[in-house]
């Protein structure tokens, strides 16, 4: 076990874009099979098939667009605020909370959309990305003032990937709603 764990540490120090986008790629995956999993066949009347390219799609947008953009994101954070104050960890949450978290709603509906090849790849976005932010507010203000406050840099996309996976389960299931 403990040569598992000097790899992971070591892919997680010397190729953390890499190794997050593996992460992430696999989060967003386990997300949408669960969803699917309680859609399709724990409350369908009749069990249905999974839906591989939707699946296909979340493991596209996770490994290629988030796991790389937050591993960027953290340590940019990381680098310009540092420490556990209560200042800093304010300055992290509302950077995060507000400058990226609109940016990288916008940048998830309008990729699915471009994957799913929709007429208007803005019109999800514009339908959902208020609820989906003020949703989204409720969740990460709380986990990440727990990921900036206690939890060490190098396991930051870590933490925010477990966090990440019920995130995604709850993203999953906005994006199937209709408003």
């Amino acid at each position: 076990m403990s040569k598992i764990l000097k790899f992971v540490k070591y892919a997680f120090k010397n190729h953390p874009i890499i190794t997050n986008s593996l992460v992430y790629g696999t989060l967003f995956v386990g997300a949408e099979f669960s969803q699917q999993t309680v859609s399709k066949k724990v409350l369908a009347e009749t069990p249905a098939p999974y839906d591989t390219p939707t699946i296909s799609r979340y493991a596209l947008y996770g490994t290629t667009m988030q796991g790389p953009f937050l591993t960027v994101w953290y340590r940019w954070l990381d680098r310009k605020f540092v420490g556990t104050s209560a200042k800093i960890v304010v300055q992290k949450l509302l950077l995060d909370q507000f400058l990226m978290t609109p940016q990288i709603l916008i940048v998830f509906y309008v990729a699915m959309s471009i994957m799913e090849r929709k007429k208007d790849i803005f019109e999800e976005c514009r339908e959902k990305i208020i609820p989906t932010f003020k949703t989204s507010c409720m969740f990460w203000l709380p986990a990440q003032s727990i990921n900036f406050m206690l939890i060490p840099p190098p396991f930051r996309v870590v933490y925010v990937g477990t966090c990440s996976f019920a995130w995604v389960n709850i993203l999953c299931w906005l994006k199937r709603q209709e408003y």
